[in-house]
């Protein structure tokens, strides 16, 4: 069986919070990169490339997952 790779879960993650913090400002208008990272906004737009350059990258290698997705097996369905 194969497994995710670790730059896989990498650009998961960073997905994740690029939406989060996107759904944040769209509904509070709370930008929370900003938040944590203070005054530094070096850091926050380097944050915003790597969220970029993840969306890229799953966008790209998204077909391989969805093939991996059809090869792993899936458990048999509980009986309770």
């Amino acid at each position: 069986m194969r497994h995710l790779k670790e730059v896989d879960i990498l650009a998961v993650l960073l997905i994740v919070v690029g939406g989060l913090n996107w759904g944040l400002v769209g509904l509070f208008g709370f930008n929370l990169v900003a938040f944590v990272l203070g005054p530094i906004p070096i850091l926050e737009r380097i944050v915003y490339v790597l969220v970029g350059l993840a969306a890229l990258y799953a966008a790209v290698r998204s077909p391989h997952l969805v093939q991996l997705r059809r090869e792993t097996p899936e458990a048999p369905p509980s009986r309770a």
